[in-house]
């Protein structure tokens, strides 16, 4: 086990950073301010001990010092030593026996400071000048008791409770100011807490400012109303989901239950071939659903290119119908994107149109605003406008299409808008004056054919415009598929 944990509060790790750095500065700056002091009061020292011992050199060399020689505060230690260290004069404070010390300054070097530690005595601080060059020469010696701040550990005790005093600043500053800061993190966390699935509602508090802390509330408030709106759409599909796949499996439990209680009443090839009947629908929905859910799911399509017109030629080429399809898919008008989920869209909006047509359906493929739209438009009833949007959620059918399809899941055209936005396309339902027209646009790759190829000059700054008025738009590039139970 480590002797020493990570603190795993933020506050405290701050707190913990800071008066460590603050320490270590501090001891360094404390050890610089220490080592200055000692050395300016040595300095002093020495300074004022060579310029009493530089006043009575001359006059010791004329053996005319006084006995005993006058003091000159705060130097009041002054010897004059023979070559033989007997003390031939002294001031009242020195000892007129003991010389301060017994070096002797060499003869090519007359003055040298010297700091001398008796056994039973606080150290001297003293200058020893050599009277002359001669090998017996005296020696005058002039010097002051070593000062308290030198003697005694009293600087570096008060300079060790400076540093202390400082970093517990520092430290109580840090905490307090990183607990303010993450004030509002921890009522984020505490909110946050309380929100359930089962109630998205909540939302946590935004602190006023711009800051980091204000735009991660912001954007979790976001997120939150983001979460509870596709929560709430989840579970209307789910219910929607579960009302539509009820009624098949009730009536196919009803046609087994049927064939097994009354099987003389019941002729048990068509029992088999209805129940049959409603299992492929209910593997129609089944699959559907599995669709639309990897549509939702999944990353955008391979970047694969494609020429849409031909794309566009050969299916309505290979389909047969009673209803004749016109198609004018000039090529040249290339995108990026999956052939097959494409051709999903086309079969979808080729079967909707064929099962609404009077006598024929149009199909076009044609330049518009930087992409390509392919227009396919019946002549049948067509939709109006208050259900042009409502056509493209799940499970939604129209009474017409119920008449002429019963066995439809309704979720074709869903699957079809949830592949032209994979694509960063659009589908919408424009005006027509007759029948549905329903408009599948997609982005043309960089440096396709203009407009003008085709006979059209659209402005190129125009947006397409839905049925309603407002602009359709186009979605931004990047435009991903929306989560499972979103409506488009």
């Amino acid at each position: 086990m480590p002797l020493l944990r990570r603190p795993r509060s933020v506050r405290a790790r701050c707190t913990l950073i800071a008066a460590l750095f603050a320490a270590g500065i501090l001891v360094a700056l404390g050890a610089t301010l220490n080592l200055a002091i000692h050395s300016r009061i040595q300095y002093e020292a020495f300074s004022q001990a060579e310029r009493v011992a530089s006043l009575w050199s001359p006059i010791a060399r004329g053996g005319m010092v006084p006995q005993p020689i006058p003091a000159h505060p705060p130097i009041d230690l002054i010897q004059v030593v023979d070559v033989h260290h007997r003390v031939v004069n002294s001031s009242r404070t020195a000892s007129a026996t003991v010389p301060l010390s017994k070096l002797r300054p060499p003869p090519d070097a007359r003055f040298q400071p010297y700091r001398e530690c008796p056994a039973d005595g606080r150290c001297i601080l003293m200058q020893a000048i050599r009277l002359t060059p001669a090998p017996d020469a005296g020696v005058l010696y002039a010097g002051v008791p070593e000062p308290d701040l030198l003697a005694t550990h009293e600087l570096e005790y008060a300079i060790a409770a400076g540093v202390v005093l400082v970093t517990g600043i520092v430290a109580w500053t840090a905490w307090v100011l990183v607990g303010r800061s993450l004030r509002p993190v921890e009522a984020i966390r505490a909110r946050i807490s309380q929100i359930t699935v089962s109630d998205l509602s909540l939302r946590v508090p935004e602190p006023g400012g711009d800051d980091e802390i204000s735009r991660l509330a912001t954007t979790a408030n976001q997120t939150l109303g983001q979460l509870e709106g596709a929560v709430e759409r989840i579970r209307r599909f789910a219910s929607t989901t579960s009302h539509e796949l009820r009624s098949p499996i009730a009536g196919l439990r009803a046609q087994l239950e049927e064939a097994l209680l009354y099987p003389d009443d019941v002729d048990t090839e068509d029992a088999l071939r209805s129940a049959l009947t409603t299992a492929g629908r209910l593997e129609a929905i089944v699959n559907d659903l599995l669709l639309l859910a990897r549509l939702r799911a999944a990353d955008s399509p391979p970047p694969a290119k494609i020429d849409l017109g031909r794309l566009v030629a050969a299916e309505v080429g290979a389909r047969s119908s009673s209803v004749p399809i016109n198609v004018d898919a000039p090529a040249g008008l290339e995108i990026r994107g999956s052939r097959l989920q494409l051709i999903r869209v086309l079969e979808n909006l080729l079967a909707n149109a064929l099962r609404h047509a009077e006598s024929a359906v149009e199909v076009t493929v044609e330049p518009a605003d930087d992409g390509v739209a392919v227009t396919v438009a019946d002549d049948g009833p067509g939709i109006p406008p208050a259900h042009r949007e409502r056509v493209f959620d799940r499970f939604v059918r129209l009474d017409d299409g119920r008449r002429r399809d019963p066995g439809g899941s309704g979720l074709g055209l869903a699957i079809s808008r949830d592949i032209a936005h994979t694509h960063r396309g659009t589908l919408t339902v424009e005006d027509s004056p007759r029948g549905a027209r329903f408009v599948l646009w997609l982005p043309l790759i960089s440096g396709g054919p203009s407009p003008a190829h085709h006979g059209q000059t659209p402005d190129a700054h125009q947006e397409p415009r839905s049925p309603m008025g407002r602009s359709a738009g186009r979605p931004e590039p990047g435009f991903g598929p929306e989560p499972l139970g979103v409506a488009p």
